[in-house]
Order: structure tokens, then sequence, then C-alpha cells
């Protein structure tokens, strides 16, 4: 005889035991009912572990990422290190080597400038770590950008090296009149007295009296770039271009010598001492000019003149008055 297993449970109102429905759509009811509850709590155990416990995996990378923002502080700290280096370079470069090839410095505005326009990093924004890759790609950039500068700047130095001697040939060194004595500076470079409007004028070059006919000589290798003749101004003129940024500029003569295109050296006789245009006396009117711009001649006789005859220059020229165009 098979006996069938039944499961009551007690019934408190009727204070008796029950027979409990044992039917399959019920346990089939219970099973999903369970099922649906492990599910459940197994949500809330693993949203509460991943709140407040890291996986393995998760650790793991949460090592990584502080090791890479380690190194990207040590890049940092290098790039400062190198940063300072090329500025150094950079103050060698403007104040001693561009200085001693009398070329102009870099303009830091140049040397500093950025790449690129402002959506050049705009790939990089989606990175966990986006401001400091930003920061740090910006100063790869900027840094790579200066290195490229001083290298061009040195390129051009040693260009200039190569020609620095053609380039002291070149440059005015000497006095264009023969003036041994040192008696003959009228009017110096500076604010002067204007003989014909009678108010101070700027005085671009400086006047050597001299007789008519006395010769005149390039002051410096180069290439005659303009012979101007007239009854007005500066009179007869001619101009040198030296290279280099440098002209010289040599006015009132009575006679030019040198023709236009004719190339001269330091010491070629290129005309005579005159009276021409607006001129008080036979004297020659001499100017240095950098980059198309007067500077004072006095510092550009280091070739023919001793200290001691040098400083006799400078005081004769401080007693000048008047200027004689």
């Amino acid at each position: 005889m098979v006996m069938h297993k039944h499961k009551y449970r007690f019934n408190p109102d009727l204070l008796t035991f029950v027979r409990e429905d044992s039917s399959l759509k019920k346990k089939f009811w219970q099973g999903i009912s369970y099922f649906l509850l492990s599910i459940i709590i197994s949500v809330i155990y693993y949203i509460f572990f991943s709140l407040f416990f890291d996986t393995p995996e998760e650790r793991g990378l949460k090592r990584e990422n502080e090791e890479l923002v380690l190194q990207f502080e040590l890049f940092n700290k290098k790039f400062d290190h190198i940063t300072a280096v090329l500025e150094d370079i950079q103050q060698r470069d403007d104040n001693i080597y561009r200085t001693i090839f009398e070329a102009e410095p870099i303009p830091s505005a140049y040397r500093t400038a950025g790449m690129g326009g402002v959506d050049r990093y705009t790939y990089l924004e989606d990175l966990s770590n986006s401001a400091m890759v930003i920061k740090t790609a910006q100063r790869l950039d900027k840094l790579a950008k200066q290195v490229y500068v001083q290298s061009k700047s040195f390129d051009e130095v040693i260009e200039m090296a190569k020609r620095k001697e053609e380039m002291i040939a070149c440059i005015p060194a000497i006095q264009p009149v023969s003036n041994k004595d040192l008696k003959r500076v009228a009017s110096p470079f500076g604010v002067r007295m204007h003989p014909f409007y009678k108010v101070l004028k700027m005085h671009t070059g400086m006047d050597f009296t001299a007789p008519t006919g006395t010769e005149i000589y390039a002051t410096g290798n180069g290439v005659v770039s303009d012979v101007i003749h007239s009854g007005r101004g500066y009179g007869n003129t001619i101009i040198i271009d030296h290279g280099f940024s440098y002209k010289t500029l040599y006015a009132h003569m009575s006679k030019t010598i040198a023709k236009p295109g004719q190339k001269v050296r330091r010491g070629d006789v290129i005309g005579l001492v005159g009276n021409t245009g607006m001129s008080m006396a036979p004297h020659l009117h001499y100017e240095v000019r950098k980059n198309n711009e007067p500077i004072n001649p006095i510092n550009f006789y280091f070739n023919d003149l001793t200290p001691e005859e040098y400083d006799k220059i400078i005081e004769l020229a401080a007693q000048s008055g008047q200027s004689l165009d």
C-alpha cells in the first residue's frame, strides 16, 4: 500500500491542522517567487558591495590610474627643468650670441607663441584625466615650438659666424675724412641748433669740417646704393649699403666719384668734400644707419683711433654747438 505524503499547516482560526494545497500550479508559482526573491537579494548584495568594496579589477585599475597620475607629475617636473634650461639658452642667444653678431633678438612673443587653435585638444576631453592630459599636451607643444625657434636661431647664428670676417670688413669702422689732428669735428650726433631755421633740431649725423676737395673715404666694404646730385638738402650725396643692416650716408660733396652699384672697400675714395645743398661751410655730413635708423657715428671709428684719440674726439664733439647743415 502506497502512502502519499501531504503537508499540513496549523490554522489558528480553526484551531486545527489543515491540509495544504500541493498542486503543480501552486508549486510553480512558489518556485517563481523564490527565484525572483533570490535575484532581488543578489542585486541588493551586488549594489552594496559595489558601493563599499572594490573588485580586484577595480583595485587594479585604480592602482594603474594612480601610477599614471604620478608619472604625469614626474613628466611635468621634467618639463619645468627642460623649460628652465631652454630659457637660459634663449637668454644667451639673445644677449650674447646674437649681440656679438649685432643681430636683433628674437621677439619673446614669437618664442612663446602657441600652436594650433582652441579645438586642437578636443579629442582628449573624453579621457578620465582630461584636464591633466590636455595641460601636459599643451606644455609639450609649446616646448616643441620653442625648441624649433631656438634651432632656427642657432642656424642663423652659425651663418653669421661663418660671415663674421665679412661682417667685420663691412661694418663702418674708420673716419670718413683724414682727421688725424682731431680738430675738424664741427657738430656731433644729437639735438643741435639748425643753422638756417635757428631752432633746435635733431642732427642725425656728424659734421667734419675740411677744405673743399678733401678726399672722402668709404668707411666699410659695401655697394653704392644711391648717388644723389642736388642743390638742396644734403646736396651731392652718396649712400653705401654695407649689408648686415648697415648703411652710411656722405653729404654736401663737391664731387661724387663712386657710381651707383659700384662695390667699394673700406678706405676707397668715393668723393670730395664740398659745400652743396643746405650747407653753411665746406664740410662732410656723415651718417651711420642701422635698420634704416640713424645712430651715433662716434661709435664707429675704432679702427683708426687710439683710446686717447677717441677720448679727444668725444671731447671736441661735446664742445660743438650749431650744426653746419
